[in-house]
């Protein structure tokens, strides 16, 4: 008794202040997120398991029961070695429905509201006492004060203002608290120290070193040795069966492996990290349990406390008390803001619905204030009234057995979809019954043990209270729960939320339309609960986690936006409460039809949980994914709908035919698709047959003709039924037919023009025989001028037959014709000649500046071929009065001919293509597509070129096209 109260006063608020400083710095950023969001961090942080039993209790325990004070230890380590089948489920549950404690958990699986807050209440107040009476006693201890629970009540004060300011800063518990993390983590390291301190101060200097020890342990040591009472085997894996049970279901144990946690990467790495974390917990507590009976201690203190009995020294029990504050505060923060939440979510809120807030996130985080404070002083009264007449380790039992009869729930929460809500009540109400009256009872009134032992348990009767009420409670719970679960019907809802929570079920929602049509209407909905302002925040907060538009009407969408909707509000205020207002104010429409599965929700759940599948499971999802992967990048178009004719395909092929990216259509009613999509797949849907041909459909590139293939899948009770929709483009088919028909057209013409010149040359040449005769007959002039104006006329007869039957023979070209030389400015007379006796460019200008010499070497009919395709386009691209210029010029050793209109040009993403087959800026129905390649084709045939430039250089408008052909060698080159 070396202290004053004021020395421990200014101890105790100069280690919180450091506590205070450390977590302003995090939230200031002065410490930055990779020093608090490392993994060496969490597992620190975690250590808040060794509470302050583990700094005095673990002594009480090993002076009593030796070696069975590591069942604390080992307890907690069994159930983090289990991490990947037991804790990774939790933490993927509680982070993909919001469930920050176990009351959430039950409340989400059981739909039981009351439970689990009702249990960890009444399980945490002995808990709470114990760390509460650790910190009086030591400031007895070190002080001597009369009333060491002033003091205590002080510090507690400035614990629970820890947590208000840090741990429910923000009225919400589903974001991770990084300054209170590091806080935690801050304290569990000055534990460990302290500890590792303690152990090496007992054993180097109470002791004289190892041999020493073990001196002292072979000789007088043995004494005290003998009045160890090794636990019994069954005691000893009842301890376990407690303490793994503790680090799943104590609150804030709860709270730090699943709230908390950053990743599953990190819970895995926490799950051999903490054991070794709570080895260097535990060593000192034997050597340190033998220093202070060397020094008769034991016979001054009590054993939990023997470490104040190590030296005189103020520093030495500095450092007993420092460890001892730490592991308390850090508990009781983490347990206030647990509880704090649970009475918030599941009682509070149930009572008084929080609709027709002004401020519901203000009023919500003064709540949970509020309630942190309560808890803390909860704890701090029954230490006062319960507390101070018992030891720690009663209190501590008795907390771990009432906590411990959560734990069948938990197991069948994960491994039995069976059960239900009826069942897992009935096994808490027997085993609560019998908890409470074997140990919280009698912790209150001091009175004996109630509860009787069942016949055929006579063994039990000299066994410990502890130990008889662990076995009949947990026994008598699960006994309860299978049977009345086996014995009564499972809602459909349990059923849905068995699927949720279940290792190896698959979540298979259903797809259920909304009365509400998009993310603003949503907000309406959601306002009349929450308030204009908290339900647009929360709606924009979800259509952002989700990626989505607030005006996006997609049935699958809406659904989605629902659900994380219900997830954001359980972290807000509960699962139960978010259920009650997303069904009341976002509830699916009345009468529509009966639900199907959501087989593309199904799908999406399963690529994110892909990497988990093991064994069978992952070759079956792997062929799933082969198949579909086949349906997306199959060459043709597909589609595919549910019988509710919600969209559930829409592959690569569509999407690049259609121009629309299948993520955003997905989940889509046909009648809500983009033009012309929705009444086009709705008249194949309609169709009695299964076929539609060569549909014209007016797309982003021009018209296209579909044709579209249904098939129908049968749908029973294990299978969903559906349609499937195949469009295949054939345009170019369609096109290729059409030339073949103009083809053969033309081929008719052709024929047609031959016979026709054939029966007109004949009266023509008798025509001009005749006129040359009356050149002989007479001398009249008149008569004379006459016959020459016939003979003229039959002459420009003959040559328009003969050009006709010429150009109708020039695209029948055969390879091995012989080249001559050609006039260009022939063979451009002649086009502009053939173009005018079309009578529809007669508004058009065509000026020839063709010189007539040099020529060029080639076939006539070919090129004349080429001018009138030419010309002609050059004619229906210029409007009335444009003008069509023919240029040529010699160009090394040929002749450069240029084509240059004045109309409106060519599109820039056409330029490049024009030479392709089927390529046309020209309206539908007025161009084939077949020109320009025809001539690309005769010009390459004249091993010359062709070039474009629209707009030409210089201008603002038209096209120019320029041939390059090669001179008639017998031209010689011609400079420029």
């Amino acid at each position: 008794m070396n202290a004053s109260l004021a020395g421990m006063f200014a101890l105790g608020t100069g280690f919180l202040l450091v506590l205070f400083l450390c977590a302003l710095a995090v939230e200031r950023g002065l410490i930055g997120t990779r020093i608090t969001r490392h993994p060496l961090v969490y597992t620190l942080a975690l250590g808040v398991y060794a509470s302050a039993w583990a700094i005095y209790g673990s002594l009480e325990l090993a002076s009593t029961s030796g070696y069975g004070y590591l069942a604390y230890y080992l307890g907690v380590a069994g159930a983090f070695l289990l991490a990947p089948v037991l804790l990774v489920p939790i933490q993927r549950m509680t982070r993909t429905y919001q469930l920050a404690s176990l009351s959430d958990l039950f409340a989400f699986r059981f739909r039981s509201r009351w439970v689990g807050t009702l249990i960890s209440l009444l399980a945490v107040l002995p808990l709470l006492a114990l760390q509460v009476q650790t910190m009086g006693d030591a400031i007895f201890l070190m002080t001597g004060a009369a009333s060491p629970s002033l003091l205590a009540l002080a510090f507690c004060a400035m614990i629970a203002l820890f947590a208000m300011l840090f741990g429910a800063r923000q009225g919400r518990v589903d974001g991770h608290h990084d300054s209170l993390l590091a806080v935690i983590a801050l304290s569990s390291l000055v534990k460990v120290v302290a500890m590792l301190g303690l152990g090496a101060f007992s054993l180097f200097v109470v002791f004289d070193g190892p041999a020493d020890l073990q001196t002292w342990l072979d000789g007088p040591g043995q004494a005290f040795q003998a009045d160890v009472i090794q636990p019994d085997p069954a005691h000893w894996r009842t301890l376990l069966l407690l303490f793994f049970a503790a680090a799943l279901l104590m609150p804030h144990i709860f709270h730090i492996t699943f709230t908390e946690t950053h990743s599953r990467h990190t819970l895995l790495q926490a799950s051999w990290a903490l054991p070794l974390f709570l080895l260097l917990m535990a060593l000192p507590v034997p050597l340190i349990l033998w220093a202070g009976q060397r020094l008769g201690a034991d016979d001054l203190l009590p054993s939990a406390y023997l470490a104040f009995g190590l030296s005189e020294s103020l520093w030495i029990q500095s450092l007993a008390f420092i460890a001892g504050l730490a592991a308390t505060s850090a508990t009781m923060v983490l347990i206030a803001l647990a509880l704090a939440g649970m009475i918030l979510n599941h009682v509070l809120l149930v009572a008084h619905p929080p609709e027709a807030q002004l401020n519901l996130y203000r009023w919500l985080l003064w709540l949970r204030r509020a309630l942190v404070g309560a808890v803390v002083l909860g704890g701090w009264l029954f230490y006062r009234t319960v507390g101070v007449h018992h030891d720690l380790t009663t209190l501590a039992l008795a907390a771990f057995v009432g906590m411990a009869q959560c734990l069948p729930g938990l197991l069948a929460l994960l491994y039995w979809p069976g059960a239900n809500r009826k069942g897992m009540v009935s096994g808490l109400v027997v085993g609560l019954l019998v908890w409470l009256l074997g140990l919280w009872g009698p912790l209150l009134t001091g009175l004996p043990a109630l509860v009787v032992i069942p016949p055929g348990l006579e063994a039990l009767a000299g066994e410990p209270e502890w130990y008889v009420i662990t076995l009949v409670s947990l026994a008598s719970n699960a006994l309860v729960f299978i049977l009345v679960s086996l014995a009564t019907p499972t809602s459909e809802g349990e059923r849905a939320a068995a699927e949720a929570c279940s290792v190896d079920a698959v979540i298979r929602p259903k797809r259920l339309p909304l009365d509400a049509a998009n993310g603003e209407e949503f907000k309406a909905c959601l306002a009349r609960a929450l308030g204009d302002e908290v339900a647009r925040r929360e709606v924009d907060r979800a259509l952002d986690d989700l990626g989505l538009s607030p005006l996006d009407g997609r049935p699958y969408a809406l659904r989605r936006l629902r659900d994380r909707l219900q997830a954001n509000l359980s972290g807000l205020m509960g699962p139960s409460v978010a259920q009650d207002i997303v069904d009341r104010y976002l509830p699916y429409r009345q009468g529509s039809t009966g639900a199907t599965e959501d087989i593309h929700y199904v799908e999406s759940r399963l690529e994110a949980y892909r990497s988990r599948l093991t064994g069978l499971a992952r070759e079956l999802d792997g062929l799933r994914r082969y198949h579909r992967r086949t349906l997306t990048r199959l060459p043709v178009g597909l589609c595919a709908f549910g019988e509710d004719g919600e969209l559930l395909m829409w592959n690569d092929a569509l999407a690049t035919l259609s121009g629309i990216d299948g993520a955003s259509v997905i989940g889509a009613r046909r009648d809500s698709l983009p033009a012309p999509w929705g009444e086009l797949l709705g008249r194949i849907l309609a169709e009695s047959h299964s076929h539609l041909y060569k549909q014209p459909v007016t797309l982003e590139g021009g018209v296209r003709y579909l044709s579209l293939h249904k098939a129908e899948l049968a749908g029973d009770d294990s299978e969903p039924g559906g349609m499937v929709v195949l469009v295949e483009d054939h345009s170019e088919m369609k096109w290729l037919e059409d030339e073949l028909v103009h083809a053969a057209r033309l081929a008719s013409i052709g024929q047609l023009a031959a016979g026709v010149a054939h029966e007109i040359g004949n009266p023509i040449t008798g025509i001009s025989s005749l006129a040359q005769n009356l050149r002989y007959d007479t001398e009249d002039p008149e008569v004379l001028e006459t016959a020459g104006q016939i003979q003229q006329l039959t002459d420009r007869v003959s040559r328009i037959v003969s050009s006709l039957v010429g150009f109708a023979h020039g695209g029948r070209h055969l390879g091995g014709q012989t080249f001559a030389p050609v006039s260009l400015a022939e063979v451009v007379d002649e086009a502009i000649h053939l173009i005018h006796l079309a009578r529809s460019g007669d508004d058009v200008r065509f000026e020839n500046h063709c010189p007539a010499e040099p020529r060029v070497q080639g076939d006539a009919q070919r090129l004349l071929q080429v001018m009138v395709n030419l010309l002609g386009n050059a004619r229906d691209a210029s409007g009335p009065g444009d003008r069509v210029v023919i240029e040529a010029a010699p160009e090394g050793a040929g002749l450069r001919v240029t084509v240059t209109d004045e109309g409106h040009g060519i599109d820039e993403r056409m330029r490049d293509h024009l030479f392709e087959p089927f390529t046309t800026t020209k309206p539908p129905g007025q161009g084939t597509g077949l020109g320009l390649p025809l001539v690309y084709s005769i010009v390459a045939e004249h091993h010359g070129q062709i070039e474009i430039e629209s707009p030409p250089p210089g201008d603002e408008r038209g096209t120019r096209i320029s041939l390059w052909l090669p001179l008639n060698p017998q031209e010689g080159e011609t400079p420029r």
